[in-house]
């Protein structure tokens, strides 16, 4: 313990000495919206003014009330009362009116239960202006220390080891889900997030309480908002557009928030080497519906429909790779094509009824469907070769001997329907230091699978059987003379039912050790479930999960929380972890389990007079029944067994503040080490085994012409183990891919904004904003490489790995429009 604290006062040496203030800004508005300049806000003895865009920030005194004053010559007076924390940066944007004073405290506390529980808050603002090539709330995630990704056409996200099913996600408290059937980032479209609609967003790396679910890594909480006026957005590019309203009902009781998006990702994809047809159509639609019923009484409705079309015809591909001594080429002819389909249909009421300030209790109930098809056949024809190197050559770049030469085949009929139903009973009670939360949940999911998925691969006129069909012969020297199958080949039909209850129970406090705030958290969750199908009933299995945390922040002059969190996590069995691969479900799979504990430091400074903020902490997580599995490219195929151990070990840091005064940017570093081993064969790289991680997010403006902003996006990982063959043993193939380096940026132009004054007489009055923004995705042009496919010298007998590399750099227009 004490190295590790010695660790974490290093990185904060150097720094300037925490002042023991706080920061209030915002904008003051009138009765319509519109900014108001020359407000006058006083507390005690500071005092400032609001400019011409109604902008004020003061500095007011920490840890104690400060009675805060907002006066103005034609306005009535509004006074809050605020008790922030030192070093807080607090967002208040008053609304004044001409017929009444608003009078009296307006306690306003600032939260600092995120902080203590090591939850990192995102803006929804960097959200939207953040450049990417699959922009919202995920790609923000991938600049994170931990969070770890290679493709950048997917939303998915592996976290401190663990991979894409092991992350939890919320909105409004209710968990969301994503397709089955997806294989690769270009297939995905969508993000379920809209960020048009988001109000708020938390996320845990690890550590996390009780009242979250039954996963290994992580949680994304997000809050989508309750529109207080009527309001719209629209946004138009190369790759789609979007548009939301925000409604109102006249008495305030009812409220609607609705986005539609549409996705196109063919500028993307036709930037990869393989040359295609590519007509994808992504499309959703969402919506947030807000009922007041009574002061005490309040209903919620979430939907959503989303609608993913993939029609894509490969061309011709060909990827250069080797050394400069070797250089070397696939070249690949295609014919076929593949048509996928993945309709999802999800609704959730939610009901908070609180009959005293102290307790309230909440109802959950939702159903999520989802019908997704994969059909292709797709025939790729291709030759391995050395390339001339030689630069006076008329043949220079080009393959002019081939080692090999074959084809292969792939086809698939795989056609799922499932159907998600949950309800949930939540509850929570507050006795001023200490609160209790709890919870029960029932789930019903049932999965109609079928998979008919084949490989042929023909190789200088010979079919390949599967080495576990055909033991090793010198081919073609030797003549085969058993039956044809192919080199893979899975069937399977299954109809299976899961049934799961689970509930929580955790119990915060908060008190003192001397001079020492010290906040506290333990909870125990259980999860019981039941795998059942047409031909197979699996049996009862209940896991217990105790967590607990604790945080302390010492008296000292700087701002600092010391966290430490921990428990043990249990993963039961989703699904896609049942079915093994040969496609049948395996009913008794048990949930893995992880040891985690973390250890952590939050330290609040100024540094250039402006607020910063260092988090950085070092995690273990011993993890045993691990259900091991591969990744191509973003699809998993789980062992469908326990019989593996892993462990995971790392250290996350994080730096954000206003390196740019009054935005927000961050550089961020992680540390990662894990391995499984499987059946006492040794330890080996898991597949997200990513050693070293550096993530930026740079916001600045031109301090001339403020309107006009620049966003950059950098993360560099180093490479993830490359896979290997089908069929082979993983122990013989630990190299690696070459490293991840993406730079997105991305520049914006506010036109119009509400004091334009120059567009208020003509239709462009009523646009509160109206920006241009042109964006270069992979600005440096680096080939980086999702997976490796593996094709067979058959003379040599040798497996290449060739790479598959992702977009190349690629620009875009966006236009975005506020009503």
């Amino acid at each position: 313990m004490p190295t590790f604290l010695s660790i974490l006062l290093f990185f904060g040496i150097g720094f300037s000495t925490l002042a023991q203030n706080a920061k209030l800004r915002g904008v003051v508005l009138d009765e319509n919206k519109q900014a108001v300049d020359n407000v006058s806000i006083t507390s005690g003895t500071a005092r400032t003014q609001s400019n011409s865009n109604g902008f004020y920030e003061l500095t007011i005194p920490a840890n104690k009330k400060a009675t805060i004053v907002f006066t103005h010559i034609a306005l009535k007076t509004s006074v809050i009362v605020l008790f922030l924390q030192p070093n807080e940066v607090f967002e208040f944007n008053p609304v004044l009116n001409n017929r009444m004073e608003q009078m009296g405290e307006v306690i306003v506390t600032a939260n600092n239960t995120k902080r203590i529980q090591g939850i990192t808050t995102i803006s929804p603002e960097v959200l939207r202006k953040i450049p990417g090539a699959n922009a919202g709330v995920e790609t923000i995630l991938k600049t994170f220390a931990g969070v770890n990704s290679n493709n950048e056409l997917s939303t998915q996200y592996a976290v401190r080891g663990g991979n894409y099913d092991e992350n939890l996600v919320y909105v409004n408290e209710i968990e969301v889900y994503r397709p089955f059937l997806i294989r690769s980032g270009q297939q995905e479209g969508l993000s379920f997030t809209n960020t048009d609609l988001v109000q708020n967003i938390d996320f845990s790396v690890g550590g996390f309480q009780a009242k979250y679910g039954d996963k290994l890594s992580s949680v994304l909480d997000i809050t989508y908002r309750k529109p207080t006026a009527f309001g719209a957005n629209f946004e138009a590019s190369f790759l789609g557009g979007s548009a939301s309203i925000d409604a109102v009902s006249k008495n305030k009781k009812w409220s609607a928030i609705t986005g539609v998006r549409y996705r196109n990702n063919s500028l993307l994809v036709k930037s990869q080497e393989t040359q295609t047809n590519y007509t994808p159509s992504f499309a959703d639609i969402q919506t947030n519906v807000n009922y007041q019923a009574s002061a005490k009484w309040q209903w919620s409705f979430l939907g959503n429909i989303s609608k993913n079309k993939y029609q894509f015809q490969p061309l011709t591909r060909q990827t250069n790779f080797g050394t400069l001594d070797q250089p070397m080429a696939l070249l690949v002819y295609y014919d076929g094509q593949e048509k996928d389909q993945y309709d999802t249909y999800f609704g959730a009421i939610k009901t908070t009824f609180k009959p005293t300030e102290n307790f309230n209790l909440k109802f959950i109930g939702s159903v999520y469907h989802t019908t997704e098809q994969e059909y292709f056949d797709v025939l790729a024809q291709y030759r391995l070769g050395e390339v001339d190197a030689n630069v006076a050559s008329e043949t220079y770049g080009k393959v002019n001997y081939s080692r090999g030469i074959g084809s292969q085949l792939n086809h698939a009929r795989n056609n799922l329907d499932a159907l998600i139903a949950n309800i949930e009973l939540k509850g929570f009670h507050d006795w001023k230091k200490s609160q209790l939360d709890w919870g029960v949940k029932y789930t019903r999911e049932s999965i109609r699978d079928r998979v008919v998925e084949w490989e042929v691969i023909d190789s200088a006129g010979f079919s390949i059987p599967p080495p576990i069909v055909l033991p090793q012969k010198d081919e073609p020297n030797l003549v085969y003379t058993g039956p044809l199958v192919p080199y893979q080949n899975v069937r399977a039909t299954n109809y299976t039912t899961i049934n799961r209850f689970s509930g929580f129970a955790q119990w915060n406090s908060k008190g003192t050790i001397g001079a020492y705030k010290v906040w506290y958290n333990a909870g125990l969750r259980f999860h019981n479930w039941e795998v059942s199908g047409a031909n197979e009933l699996g049996k009862s299995q209940l896991v217990w999960s105790p967590r607990a945390q604790i945080s302390i922040q010492p008296d000292w002059k700087k701002d600092m929380v010391f966290r430490l969190s921990g428990g043990i996590y249990y993963q039961p069995p989703f699904y896609r972890e049942l079915r093994a691969a040969d496609g049948d479900v395996q009913p008794n799979v048990k949930a893995q389990q992880s040891i985690h504990l973390v250890l952590g430091n939050d330290y609040n400074f100024k540094m250039w007079n402006r607020p910063f903020k260092l988090v950085s902490e070092l995690y273990y997580k011993s993890m045993s029944d691990v259900n091991t599995y591969t990744i191509d490219n973003v699809r998993i195929r789980y062992v469908a067994n326990n019989l593996a151990k892993a462990y995971a070990q790392g250290f996350d840091l994080r730096l954000n503040g206003e390196f740019v005064p009054g935005t927000e940017s961050w550089f961020s570093f992680g540390y990662l080490k894990t391995e499984e081993n499987t059946s006492d064969k040794g330890f080996i790289a898991r597949p997200t085994d990513q050693l070293l991680k550096f993530g930026l997010l740079f916001q600045d403006y031109m301090p001339n012409i403020p309107s006009m902003k620049v966003y950059l996006n950098l993360v560099y990982n180093t490479g993830l183990p490359g896979g290997s063959p089908s069929y082979a043993d993983p122990y013989l193939y630990q190299n690696r891919l070459r490293d991840y380096r993406r730079a997105d940026v991305g520049f914006s132009k506010i036109l119009i904004d509400n004091k334009t004054d120059s567009f208020k007489k003509n239709w462009l009055g009523n646009c509160k904003e109206l920006a241009v923004g042109f964006e270069i995705f992979n600005l440096f042009n680096n080939q980086n490489a999702i997976t490796n496919t593996w094709v067979r010298d058959l003379y040599s007998k040798n497996q290449y790995a060739i790479p598959n590399y992702m977009t190349t750099r690629v620009f875009n227009i966006k236009l975005t429009a506020k009503l």
